[in-house]
């Protein structure tokens, strides 16, 4: 059942005051530099004493990646699916509307991590980066990660302490693979752990509250990661838990974008003026396809929603754990997703069922269309359906926004790096071993959190593959697949309906310069990924016929 959240609450900001000079008589006989200099020391021993008297006056850091999760795939974000504990955590926190990712999953983590742009930072082997935990462990907190990695070596091997999980891009829910590792080392799947069957979202939430536990033995503040592989594919569940949604999507996806749209609007989380984009044609309309088709197609969208429904159980757990442990009132808690939905037809064993861990389901961009309701396009693409991300922050001792609020304000995975820094009270590193560590192109979204307006990004530069997109204030430029360049108001056309490219051609050509511009200058491409882009549209087609694998046997 959908939550009905109250209506935006208007973020206002605030202006801080100045210091004002000391009378002349005041200073006697003493320089200004000696002042200077006294009270900078004093200042530096009075914050250090602080920091050693009472450790946890800094916060604890929770931050949550939730993997090919669409934007609109949660019931905080407009969804049908039962998120409840999520939904609680933006009913009493802070809800961003225009939150950025990069499109694609080992990127996104890239930025989450370092703060910098993928390729920036040296793509997943992280060469001009430093990670979140290497600059909050040197401020004296503890560190763990659990759950998927998918970058080079191993997050013990970049500043965690502590890690459980795969280091894998996707993995078997049932059987996991041969990449899982518990602090460094090879660790082996069990057939059940903690008196259940082993599925990995349920152990992912089991290490987590375990290293919370292990954590909260010092006084020190703790940072945890958790990177659900939920709900990547392949589409695999408890067969409870798939049940629990039985019948839900037979009415199809067109039905359900309207709907989903209708509670975004009445939430307040999106302005009626963003109209919802149109099905594509390379989506077919439901009621073109056969009854069985309908019945295949619903079941795929059952799983996915049971992955969800597992996954929101989990953070739940996890609320719980760090409530009793009076933990919860002093963490910054943060959700977000590594991309829109996944628009790719993968599916291999149709004819088994999605808790048997011999399938491996997908959904296409049928389903996808839907979970990035209201936006276009999809994981990897760099149109709003594909970057858009939801993020949850919950800070009870620290936000200062109204419960249940909602900020229009942009930001990004970039920016987390800067706001853990600026909480943590760290300091950015500049070198780490032989890694020299670019300049940190992320901004903190603290003066967001309390309650005031920031000073936003100049640009937003967006890139994967061969899609790319530059934001500038209220100006997106975009392309998908080096088709030609699109240009859209994002105020008032978020939804990217109405390419002003031909209206604005000055526009076009200095975005266009820029982008190439951070592409070979800031995130070091080069080659075929500085390509010009084409003069046409490039078309897209995502459909797989997969009825011949009903023919094979079990």
């Amino acid at each position: 059942m959908f939550t009905v959240f109250r209506k935006r609450s208007r973020i206002v900001s605030t202006q801080g005051g100045c210091f004002q000079s000391a009378p002349g008589n005041v200073i006697g006989k003493v320089t200004p530099l000696l002042i200077y200099v006294s009270v900078l020391i004093i200042s530096n021993l009075i914050y250090t004493q602080s920091l050693l008297a009472d450790p946890r006056s800094r916060p604890n850091i929770v931050l949550i990646m939730a993997d090919d999760l669409g934007f609109a795939d949660l019931g905080c974000y407009g969804s049908e699916i039962q998120t409840p504990y999520l939904d609680q955590l933006a009913s009493n926190g802070l809800r961003f509307s225009q939150f950025y990712n990069t499109a694609k999953c080992h990127s996104s983590r890239v930025s989450l991590l370092t703060g910098l742009y993928c390729d920036q930072a040296g793509s997943e082997k992280l060469s001009r980066g430093a990670t979140i935990a290497e600059a909050l462990a040197p401020a004296g907190y503890s560190t763990a990660m659990v759950g998927k990695w998918h970058l080079s070596q191993q997050p013990t091997d970049f500043g965690f302490q502590k890690y459980w999980g795969h280091l894998s891009g996707a993995t078997n829910f049932f059987t996991g693979d041969d990449t899982f590792r518990l602090n460094g080392e090879n660790w082996d799947v069990p057939a059940t752990i903690n008196g259940r069957p082993f599925y990995t979202t349920h152990a992912i939430g089991d290490y987590a509250i375990q290293f919370v536990d292990e954590m909260t033995q010092s006084n020190d503040p703790f940072l945890l990661y958790v990177a659900f592989n939920a709900p990547h594919y392949p589409l695999q569940a408890p067969e409870e838990a798939v049940k629990k949604y039985n019948g839900l999507y037979n009415k199809g996806w067109d039905q359900l974008r309207k709907e989903r749209h209708a509670r975004q609007i009445e939430s307040g989380l999106l302005p009626e003026k963003w109209k919802l984009s149109p099905r594509p044609e390379h989506v077919p309309a439901w009621d073109s396809l056969s009854v069985e088709e309908q019945e295949w197609e619903a079941s795929r969208m059952e799983v996915f929603a049971a992955m969800v429904d597992v996954l929101d159980q989990n953070v739940g757990r996890l609320v719980d754990h760090l409530k009793a442990k009076g933990e919860f009132e002093n963490t910054l808690f943060l959700f977000c997703s590594d991309n829109g939905a996944c628009p790719f037809e993968r599916t291999r064993g149709r004819n088994l069922k999605p808790w048997d861990p011999k399938s491996y389901w997908t959904y296409d961009a049928s389903w996808a269309h839907a979970g990035n309701t209201p936006f276009r396009l999809y994981k990897q693409n760099q149109h709003e359906g594909g970057i858009s991300s939801p993020l949850i922050v919950h800070w009870p001792a620290g936000l200062k926004t109204e419960s249940g609020s909602i900020t229009d304000q942009p930001g990004h995975l970039i920016d987390l790096m800067a706001t853990f820094i600026d909480v943590g009270k760290a300091d950015y590193p500049e070198q780490i071993g032989n890694r020299t560590i670019d300049p940190l192109q992320g901004k903190s979204l603290m003066p967001i959190l309390q309650g005031e307006q920031r000073e936003p990004h100049d640009e937003l530069y967006f890139h994967f593959s061969s899609d790319r997109a530059l934001r500038q204030g209220d100006w997106k430029l975009v392309s998908a697949k080096l088709g030609r360049w699109e240009l859209y108001n994002m105020k008032d056309d978020r939804t990217e309906l109405n390419d002003l490219s031909k209206v604005y051609p000055e526009r076009v050509e200095q975005m266009a310069t820029e982008w190439f511009r951070m592409a070979e200058e800031v995130d070091r491409l080069k080659g075929k990924q500085l390509a010009p882009v084409g003069t046409k549209i490039k078309s897209l087609d995502f459909r797989k016929d997969t009825s011949n694998q009903l023919k094979t046997k079990n």
